[in-house]
């Protein structure tokens, strides 16, 4: 299923969008899409014999806002580094183990929403990047299979980051993550038994219209199942909670000088295959 949330921000009604490209009023059904949602294969399994069924009301899309897909969000956690080939253009070593950093759950906006630039900003990069929403609590979890059984389901993050806070002013990461509107995320929530393979996914990012990343999650160092895994060991996933795990190569950092990061007036576009499609313009914050 492709689930979404439609609607002013703070006021989105859940949705489905269903497999003739309409887009469907989940609301009567469920009071929206989130960890206790993920987490009810029963009110799961309702949602998908409505859509089945052809019984949902249609929503007319047209000018309707779309939300990020999952609400509540407990944490979203990010992994660094974790392509070969983007480890590469930064000229870092293949990590050892997978970087680990956060997100606030406040940073995510919806998947066409405006992103803010910070002020003073003169670094302000991209990065697409798969999204696993986690639909079971995972702590301690022993093996990747039993990893991606916590799964519910994917979705396209946007990490924006700024690399002058993030590197250039001491302490962690966490300054150059966190600016608002730094996690587009969206427009679905593809369910797991609908990604055959998390680690076959075409990923591209466009900035004013000129491809800029062009990779694939193969090219992952920790893939999917063992993200999760790792992750389990040093704290308890909940349903609803996010990981962002990782860019390819072609981010703005990794390119000769001057490198060309992102300023007001500028339009990212970014998509990965079968999760959807994203469109943020950028201004001044």
């Amino acid at each position: 299923m492709k689930l979404l949330r439609v609607g002013p921000a703070g006021a989105e009604r859940p949705a489905l969008l269903d497999a003739d490209g309409t887009l469907r009023d989940l609301s009567a059904l469920v009071p929206d899409v989130d960890g206790a949602l993920l987490a009810d294969d029963a009110a799961l399994d309702r949602v998908r014999a409505a859509a089945t069924s052809g019984d949902l009301p249609a929503l007319d899309a047209t000018g309707l806002r779309v939300g990020p897909p999952v609400a509540r969000i407990g944490k979203v956690v990010c992994i660094g580094l974790n392509y070969h080939d983007h480890a590469a253009e930064t000229g870092a070593e293949p990590p050892a183990e997978p970087v680990v950093f956060f997100k606030a759950a406040d940073t995510v906006v919806g998947p066409h929403d405006t992103v803010l630039v910070p002020r003073g900003s003169v670094k302000t990069d991209w990065e697409v990047e798969l999204a696993v929403v986690i639909g079971r609590t995972a702590r301690y979890v022993e093996s990747q299979e039993a990893a991606l059984a916590c799964v519910a389901g994917y979705a396209v993050a946007h990490d924006v980051s700024e690399r002058e806070f993030q590197i250039e002013r001491g302490g962690t990461w966490d300054k150059g993550k966190n600016c608002e509107t730094f996690n587009p995320l969206g427009p679905w929530l593809v369910t797991a038994d609908e990604v055959a393979d998390p680690q076959a996914l075409g990923l591209k990012l466009w900035v004013n219209g000129e491809l800029k990343q062009d990779g694939s999650t193969a090219q992952q160092i920790f893939p999917v199942a063992e993200v999760v895994r790792y992750v389990s060991q040093f704290m308890t996933l909940y349903p609803g909670d996010v990981i962002n795990t990782g860019t390819p190569a072609g981010v703005a950092m990794g390119q000769p000088e001057p490198k060309p990061y992102l300023r007001a007036g500028d339009v990212a576009e970014l998509e990965i295959e079968g999760l959807g499609r994203q469109r943020q313009e950028l201004k001044g914050a």
